[in-house]
This record gives C-alpha cells, sequence and structure tokens, in this order.
C-alpha cells in the first residue's frame, strides 16, 4: 500500500503537470520550440517524455535533428533515468566497434526481457562470444540453411500465394500485417523447433504464442521508459501491464513445452531413434547440449530464437509492401529485374510464380528495396546499451558509469545530414553505384538495421533470402491496393509493427 500511496503522490502532481504541459503547446506560436524536452525540479525530463509518448518515434527524431544527432536527458533524481540518445555514426563506430567492451546491454536490459534470460538477446561477456560461436556454427551449416530456404520456398507454395489467390478472387480486404507474422511464425517455428504449427491457412486459427511475443515487447518498450523500481514494484504486485506480461510468459513457455513435444511425437512417428541426431532445426543442437541441460535456460534460449526470427522480418515485410503499394514504378522496376528468370518457369508450364531462392540472391534492386525499408523502418527501431566507464563520445558528449545510451535507428534513417536532402523518400535507387547495377557499401555506422562490430546479425543473408522469396512472389502474382482511409502509424513496442495493421486488397496479375 506504502508503493500505491508513492505513486499517487507522485502522480496526481504529474497529470496536473501534462495537462498544462500540453494546453500551452496547443497555443504556442512557435511549435519546434516545444520539441525539447524541459528538465523540470524533482521530475527531470521525464514529464516531458511522457507527454510525447505518443508520438514517440516522430519526437525522437526532431529531438535529434534539432540537437545535433545527440541528446543527453535525465528523469526524477535517483530514478536511474540518466540517458544519452544518438544517432551519430561517429558514435555508433565508438559504442559497437571501437569501445564497444565499454559498453555491454547491461543487467537492466537483461532484467527488461527477462523471458530471455541467459539467451544471446541479453548476455555480454565471454558467455555471449561461446554462445554466439555455437549459434554461428548451427545456422552457418549447409543442412541448416538449405533446410530453411526448401522450407521457405514450400511455405510461399503451397499457402501462402494460395491464401493470397483466394483473397484476390473474392476481393477481400485483410491485414497484410497479421499475414506475414503468421507466415513468420510458422517459418521461424520449423527452423527452431522443426515443426510447422500451420498458423498460416484460411481459417486463421487462434495463435496466442505470437500475441504473447507482442505483449514482451509492448510492455519491454514501457519498461525502458520508466523507473526500474516502478516496473518492478508493478511486477512484484502483479498489476497493471506487469500483470498481462506475467500471462504472456506462461502462454510461451507452454508453447516451448508442447512444441518440443509435439517434435518428439514427430520424430517417433516417422520412425527416428531417440538418440539420433536430426539434423535441420535448431532444437536438435542444443536439446542434448550439456550447456544447456537447465529447462528454464533451454526455454529462454528457444523463445529467444522465435522472437528474433519471426519479429525482425514479420516486421519488415508489410513496411515493404505498404511502399511498394504506393510505388508502382519501383514496382516495375522489381518485375523487370524478375522478367529473365519468370519467362523461363513459364516455357516450362509452372503456372503460379515461385521464386528459388538461388534465382534471387543476385537480385541486385530487389535488395536495394529490402534495404530502403530498412533504413526508414527497422524492425527494432532502437538500441540499447550501458555505460561501464566514465567516456567521451566522439561527438564531445560525457556520458558516466551507469548511464544507458540509447541508438535511435528510426531517427537515424531520416536525417537530411546523413542521407541528404530526400531522405524521408522511399528511393531504392539510393543504394545503387550511379551508372551500374552494383550495390554502394553503406557501412553499418550509417545503417545498422543488421547491427554493427561484434554483435552484426548473424542471420543477415537468412533474413534476406526469406524477404526475397516472400516479395518476389508477392509482388509478381499480385497487384496489392492499399485501402483508403486507414491509419498507418508504428504502435509503442519495441518493433516498429504497425498499429491498426495494413489493411490490403489483392487482384491476381495476367500470366
Amino acid at each position: 500500500m506504502s508503493l500505491i500511496s508513492t505513486a499517487l503522490v507522485l502522480l496526481v502532481p504529474l497529470g496536473l503537470y501534462l495537462y498544462l504541459l500540453q494546453s500551452s503547446r496547443r497555443r504556442s506560436n512557435n511549435p519546434a520550440a516545444a520539441v525539447f524536452p524541459t528538465k523540470w525540479p524533482m521530475l527531470g525530463m521525464l514529464p516531458s517524455l511522457l507527454a510525447n509518448m505518443y508520438n514517440f518515434h516522430e519526437y525522437s527524431y526532431l529531438v535529434l535533428a534539432g540537437s545535433g544527432l545527440n541528446f543527453n536527458g535525465d528523469g526524477p533524481p535517483g530514478a536511474g533515468m540518466r540517458f544519452f540518445i544518438t544517432c551519430d555514426p561517429a558514435n555508433i563506430q565508438h559504442i559497437f566497434t571501437t569501445n564497444y567492451h565499454n559498453f555491454p546491454k547491461g543487467a537492466e536490459f537483461a532484467a527488461i526481457f527477462d523471458i530471455m534470460a541467459g539467451g544471446l538477446f541479453t548476455i555480454d561477456g565471454e558467455l555471449w562470444h561461446r554462445r554466439r560461436v555455437k549459434f554461428v556454427g548451427v545456422i552457418s551449416s549447409p543442412w541448416f540453411t538449405d533446410r530453411v530456404a526448401a522450407h521457405c520456398h514450400d511455405k510461399v507454395k503451397d499457402h501462402l500465394l494460395p491464401l493470397l489467390a483466394h483473397m484476390a478472387s473474392t476481393g477481400t480486404s485483410f491485414d497484410m500485417q497479421e499475414l506475414m507474422v503468421r507466415l513468420m511464425f510458422d517459418m521461424t517455428a520449423m527452423a527452431v523447433f522443426g515443426v510447422d504449427p500451420g498458423f498460416l491457412s484460411l481459417d486463421m486459427p487462434p495463435i496466442d504464442a505470437s500475441i504473447a511475443m507482442d505483449t514482451v515487447m509492448e510492455v519491454g518498450f514501457l519498461r525502458h521508459t520508466m523507473p526500474a523500481s516502478l516496473w518492478k514494484a508493478m511486477r512484484w504486485l502483479n498489476i497493471g501491464l506487469e500483470r498481462k506480461l506475467h500471462e504472456a510468459k506462461k502462454v510461451l513457455h507452454r508453447f516451448v513445452v508442447d512444441t518440443i513435444e509435439r517434435r518428439k511425437t514427430t520424430r517417433e512417428n516417422v520412425g527416428h531413434d531417440e538418440d539420433e541426431e536430426v539434423v535441420g532445426d535448431i532444437l536438435s543442437s542444443y536439446i542434448n547440449d550439456p550447456d544447456f541441460a537447465d529447462d528454464d535456460l533451454l526455454r529462454a534460449t528457444l523463445i529467444n530464437f522465435m522472437i528474433a526470427g519471426r519479429d525482425t522480418i514479420g516486421t519488415t515485410l508489410p513496411w515493404i509492401f505498404y511502399n511498394l503499394a504506393q510505388n508502382p514504378n519501383i514496382v516495375s522496376i522489381i518485375r523487370n529485374e524478375l522478367s529473365p528468370i519468370a519467362s523461363h518457369k513459364v516455357a516450362h508450364g509452372m503456372g503460379a510464380m515461385v521464386f528459388e531462392p538461388e534465382e534471387t540472391k543476385s537480385l541486385v534492386y530487389l535488395r536495394a528495396t529490402l534495404y530502403e525499408t530498412l533504413r526508414l523502418y527497422p524492425p527494432a527501431h532502437m538500441e540499447r546499451k550501458t555505460v561501464v566507464t566514465d567516456d567521451i563520445m566522439p561527438s564531445g558528449h560525457e556520458v558516466h558509469a551507469g548511464d544507458a545510451i540509447f541508438i535511435s535507428l528510426y531517427s537515424m534513417g531520416r536525417m537530411e545530414s546523413l542521407w541528404g536532402k530526400d531522405c524521408l523518400d522511399f528511393n531504392p535507387n539510393r543504394w545503387l553505384l550511379e551508372g551500374s547495377n552494383k550495390l554502394k557499401n553503406v557501412p553499418s555506422r550509417k545503417f545498422l538495421a543488421f547491427n554493427s562490430g561484434p554483435r552484426v546479425c548473424m542471420g543477415k543473408e537468412i533474413a534476406v533470402m526469406q524477404m526475397k522469396t516472400i516479395v518476389a512472389a508477392v509482388m509478381w502474382n499480385f497487384d496489392v491496393e492499399l485501402v483508403e482511409g486507414q491509419s498507418i502509424q508504428p504502435k509503442l513496442s519495441c518493433l516498429l509493427q504497425m498499429k491498426n495493421g495494413l489493411i490490403v486488397k489483392l487482384k491476381k496479375r495476367e500470366a
């Protein structure tokens, strides 16, 4: 009760302040002046941040654009909310590469994503290095990459295209984001467990585990934005969103246990010996590893892989289709690039077009389209690091031990100083060398969608392969039309998902 009383004492004047703050902004004749957070006695910059939480992504971008790519801030004294936010490439290189030992993810990050405790996403140091080496060995092996590619092709051919053909023939509008999330949930489960849950189907079965993963990312975002003592108190009391997260964790744990059992049953039915290693999925390489003998650690690791696979691609694909639906000229270029491959397939009477991963591997403009989407709409729009010892950034800003550092990928992709006057335009050509069909070499300190330095994304090429296969099949076989009147905006989450989905209609293209 004392915690609740303290919270009320703080929140009542805070609510009054936010009301006055919003009112003053509506009366202001200079909206740009209202962008920068005001530092208030006792509360620091927390009220300004909370007042703009509804528009967090654009607010962060405007603050960084107006402050030269870097900003120091803090919350109430003693709340542990000192932070430095940046999208400066020089600082990013310093944080991720030059001095990366001084900027781990940190204990607070691991606490925020406690459902993945011990997984690659949350650990640092020698333990992280050892487990990364193991994971690289798994996903870089030919048996794994070949199976992922084959399942992606078959999933598109046998499930996605027939479902989209039905939507086109009936003129039904649908949520493309939901379809892409379901597709990637099935494909990721197959890569992780060797089991396809079958959530991508016409009857749209309930997908509680996917909803639970969304909850993890939404509550994780809110944990980042409030004093740790507050959300930890809410967790202890099991109230509010912390109670919702508690239920989501139970759903995900149950999904992992049930899916492992289903995989074991499947193996028994096809005659595999229980001690025989079945290659082709991640679980096979972890389930008998002594380092993962603890059931909680194995569960956390598998949830880590599920979130990494489903969330990155499942979040990016709707933004790709959103941008392509508004740029028919770009769609035409992609189809022209696919045309030589398609003409060969038509000659062999293959019907609905599905492109093999090897066939799209060399398609430069399609890759440039993916990169341009990731520039403007990075699925993980914010990175968090912790400062171990006091340091001075290349920009001249001081950071102190214990400070949180936030790197805004969303803001970085919109900075005129980094991308030119057309930085807000969707233009895949910016990724091509002038007068050629070759990709520019854009350093990761400027384009951070696949991370940078020692933590650079291990599954980059697998992700690109999957996106190319899906986008090529959809855009060759269908015209995508946005339904008018919908509001496209990102939700408040660690993922840049669309708050209201992406409602589209399809038209089948003639052969």
